[in-house]
């Protein structure tokens, strides 16, 4: 009590700045009227007043499977572009004993201590991790642990909307134009940027200070597209489309090649290169082949003209041999 005694011994009147000090340590809540420090999500979690507290926030629920037969974890991937309340659920079905039945939550490798509510119906048992995201170190993946005999995990994986652009090269020439363009679906970033590299650096595309870049964002901002006018091959390489949300970043790579004209004629010019080179063998093996013909034909021609001068001599023998045969019976 604030109350001094008297000079009768009846109570007496504080001085004024006392008697306030003694109104306002009246009126101000004990910590004990809190929330006991062994009561449920009081670690990194919210707990179940922080929630109430962010009551206007979108709820998410996600719920995993898991039988005392899984052989692999249980993972789900689930997307959040805003702040939200989450209710994890882990349900494992067990023909066992579910007293005996170790429960343990986990963000990454961080174990989360007396922050998860369980409950059991027939060989089922239930485990509930309530808890909000209002930031970006809040994300991550959250597992629940059943240990009996052997380990049984869910996974919960949280992270941001990822964008969309063309995965392959975006081929150009010099002097040309071209728009580089990504997307979110069904999202919408608080912001949008491009950036090009130099060398292994990021660096933001400066619109402000450049007539050859223009950014052009769509109506409901889930799509942003970087417009490059007369194109030189320094302006190839890789594009970064960046996008900003509440709860994180995303980004994507566009690759951009430029061509000078001469690039597409090279192809042709070695085909003709090619086309001259293989008429250039048929002609000369067609020259060959002709001289080959022709090297038989003289040759047969100075053999028929020796052969007809062997039968000649040959002829005026045999003419001559009978002659003298016949000389001779007529001289008997």
């Amino acid at each position: 009590m604030c109350a001094l005694p008297g000079p009768l011994g009846s109570p007496a009147l504080p001085p004024l700045p006392l008697f306030l000090l003694c109104l306002l340590a009246a009126a101000r809540p004990s910590v004990a009227d809190g929330i006991s420090p062994g009561s449920p999500f009081t670690s990194l979690p919210a707990r179940e007043e922080m929630m109430a507290e962010y009551s206007n926030l979108s709820l998410e629920t996600h719920n995993i499977t898991l039988t005392e037969h899984s052989s692999v974890p249980v993972e789900k991937n689930i997307t959040l572009e805003r702040s939200s309340n989450v209710e994890l659920t882990c349900q494992f079905t067990t023909s066992g004993n579910l007293n005996a039945v170790n429960v343990t939550w986990k963000k990454n490798d961080e174990v989360l201590q007396n922050n998860s509510l369980i409950n059991t119906t027939g060989n089922i048992l239930y485990t509930q991790y309530k808890f909000t995201v209002i930031s970006n170190n809040q994300m991550g993946s959250y597992s629940c642990f059943f240990g009996e005999k052997k380990e049984h995990r869910g996974t919960f994986h949280f992270k941001v909307p990822e964008i969309h652009g063309k995965t392959k090269p975006m081929i150009t020439y010099v002097g040309d134009s071209t728009v580089l363009a990504c997307k979110c679906q069904d999202c919408f970033p608080l912001n949008w940027s491009w950036y090009s590299s130099n060398g292994s650096v990021q660096v933001p595309v400066n619109i402000q200070m450049s007539n050859k870049f223009y950014v052009i964002n769509g109506t409901y901002s889930n799509e942003t597209k970087l417009k490059i006018m007369q194109l030189s091959e320094e302006d190839r390489g890789p594009y970064w489309c960046h996008a900003v949300f509440q709860l994180g970043e995303s980004e994507i790579l566009i690759e951009l090649v430029v061509l000078s004209y001469l690039v597409p004629l090279k192809p042709f010019l070695a085909i003709v290169a090619e086309v001259i080179l293989l008429v250039a063998v048929i002609l000369l093996c067609e020259m060959y082949t002709q001289k080959k013909k022709n090297e038989p034909d003289d040759g047969k021609e100075f053999e028929q003209i020796e052969q007809l001068k062997s039968d000649d001599s040959s002829n005026g023998i045999e003419n001559n041999a009978p002659r003298h045969r016949k000389n001779s019976v007529t001289s008997k």
